[in-house]
């Protein structure tokens, strides 16, 4: 027998119950109360299901009880509802015995003596086993005649009803076992100490399933709030992982972002809301679609993370900082632009192999105020690879944050020939086991690059006979990638593409012919003015560009870029 329950932080020590009174007779009222004070701060110091249950065993063996069987109704119901009639119970926690096998389903039928003792709120017995008492009753129903079999005669056996705020959750069944030929018994203190044992347990069971309905439907929350699918634009392939904290823990606002932009460029953002709250994941959806507006003008990455620190500011400052990194990656240049604002440094895997943590002006957080925020520009060539993610990957309640970014550096050096996500992978091995409280979001991109053979690049002047011209160097481009079958369209789109151009031009227009799996023609003017498609009337002599490249196009669409706008087109190769 254990001399006392283990106390919690900061508590004293419970004094155990004695099975027997002591010589005097006198029952030990304060020892008793003590334990039950101990007691019931450990079976209501967690919210998870399985640690109240782990709780409960700790309380009731050996001070109570040899052994104990807890029956949970099956399936785990949504205590918000109405729960009806239970149907069957399932063991979910067994402490000093092997009887009542770890989740075994134990059916409830109706009129039966199960059916009676859940509808109670008094314990049932207790029952000391004889020849005939292990043939049937409510043990029988619980644990089952076969396993009944195998206790000894003159087992005590004392089953309590667990009852929640609304209805019954399930069944405690605490055995005693005989001593010294002597048959064991439960004598009314200990009958009675148990049951509000087990009341309190039930009210603990109740409050852990709500609590893991409410963590599951934040959860579920932020998981809708992150994209279920990133795009694959051309030259770069990405993964992306995202892992809930553990559920002693509130949901998280970390969340991971890639965005197509102009030019076969490819924006990659992670970022985390500080705090753990409803609040701070509907924070992270609201930055998340601010980001990608602001990505969609084509902005350096320095000025989307001002235009954040703005908008989480009119949020509210004092509950919204939030973490950022912004990287833009261009796979015709192979370079990458990236900006931090008080994030952890991303990982930068280069084709050696070699890996680094990069060194960015570290910034302030989101939300902050007041403070610039500096991009930098970095070769990215074919065979790197880019490694954003969130503190909780490195940080954990053991290990301090520099140590963590040090390990995951070090378990990525060599890690260039790996997909992303097989780079997402390696980098969750860095993970302790069962120490982690915190979400982590993860963002890998494996650059390949898009060569300069692939690409055609012209300025042209904004004049009456550009639009020939253009249609020119198109078909010889095309003539030179071998995708003649293409020209005619192509030319056609582009022709008109720069008429419409140079309309509003006052600079050179720029003509860009991308071959990948699909040919992309982009024509860039330095008017902001996005175009629109239009009826054009039977005696309109414009107005139909836009039509014919709708209609001979697979995709097109424009864009903002800085000062101007880029109209683009895609055809299938």
């Amino acid at each position: 027998m254990r001399d006392q329950l283990e106390p919690l932080a900061g508590q004293q020590p419970a004094v155990p119950v004695q099975r027997h009174p002591p010589p005097d007779g006198r029952p030990r009222l304060a020892e008793r109360l003590a334990y039950l004070d101990g007691a019931a701060r450990r079976i209501n110091s967690a919210l998870d299901l399985k640690a109240t249950l782990r709780n409960l065993g700790r309380v009731l063996v050996p001070e109570l009880a040899d052994a104990l069987v807890v029956l949970v109704r099956d399936p785990l119901p949504d205590v918000e509802r109405d729960l009806g009639r239970p149907r069957a119970l399932r063991v979910l926690h067994t402490c000093g015995t092997r009887l009542g096998r770890r989740g075994g389903l134990r059916p409830v039928e109706p009129g039966s003596v199960l059916e009676r003792a859940l509808e109670r709120r008094a314990p049932h017995g207790p029952t000391v086993l004889d020849g005939d008492g292990r043939r049937g009753g409510l043990p029988a129903e619980l644990l089952g005649a076969r396993a009944l079999g195998r206790l000894p005669e003159g087992t005590a056996l004392l089953a309590l009803p667990l009852h929640g705020r609304q209805a019954a959750l399930g069944m405690l069944l605490l055995i005693r076992r005989p001593t010294d030929g002597r048959p064991a018994s439960f004598d009314p203190a200990d009958t009675a100490t148990a049951a509000h044992l087990a009341t309190l347990a039930g009210l603990a069971v109740d409050t852990a399933l709500r609590y893991t309905r409410e963590w599951e439907i934040a959860d579920e929350l932020q998981r809708s709030m992150l994209p279920a699918e990133l795009p694959q634009p051309h030259g770069v392939r990405l993964a992306h992982r995202y892992l809930p904290g553990e559920r002693g823990a509130q949901v998280g606002g970390d969340w991971y972002d890639s965005i197509p932009l102009p030019g076969n460029r490819v924006a990659l953002i992670a970022g985390d809301v500080m705090g753990h709250s409803l609040t701070s994941a509907a924070v992270m959806g609201q930055l998340r679609t601010s980001a990608q507006t602001l990505a969609g003008l084509d902005l350096p990455p320095h000025e989307v993370l001002y235009h954040l620190d703005e908008q989480a500011q009119r949020l509210g400052r004092e509950h919204h900082l939030a973490t950022c990194v912004y990287a833009v990656y261009d796979p015709i240049a192979g370079r990458v632009v990236i900006a931090n604002a008080g994030h952890v440094p991303p990982v930068l895997v280069g084709p050696d192999g070699t890996s680094e943590l990069l060194d960015l002006p570290p910034g302030a957080p989101i939300g902050v105020g007041g403070v610039d925020f500096t991009s930098v520009e970095l070769a990215a060539p074919p065979g790197s690879a880019l490694l954003l993610f969130t503190d909780g990957l490195v940080e954990t309640r053991r290990r301090p944050l520099g140590i963590g970014l040090e390990l995951l550096r070090a378990r990525l050096e060599g890690a260039h020939r790996l997909t992303p996500d097989q780079l997402c992978q390696e980098a969750l091995r860095i993970l302790p086991p069962g120490d982690r409280a915190d979400d982590i979001a993860l963002l890998a991109a494996a650059f390949d690059g898009i060569p300069a053979s692939d690409v055609a690049y012209w300025y042209l002047q904004p004049r009456h006979e550009t639009p020939g011209r253009a249609r020119r160097l198109a078909g010889h481009a095309l003539h030179n990638w071998g995708l003649d079958h293409l020209r005619e369209n192509c030319e056609l789109m582009v022709s008109e593409l720069v008429t419409n151009a140079i309309r509003h031009a006052t600079r050179p227009v720029t003509l860009r012919l991308v071959r990948t799996s699909r040919l992309r023609c982009e024509v860039g003017d330095d008017s902001a003015a996005l175009p629109r498609t239009r009826r054009a009337g039977p005696d309109e002599e414009r107005g139909r560009g836009l039509q014919i490249v709708a209609r001979c196009a697979d995709r097109w669409g424009a864009t903002r870029l800085g000062a101007g706008k880029v109209v683009w087109f895609e055809q299938r190769l």
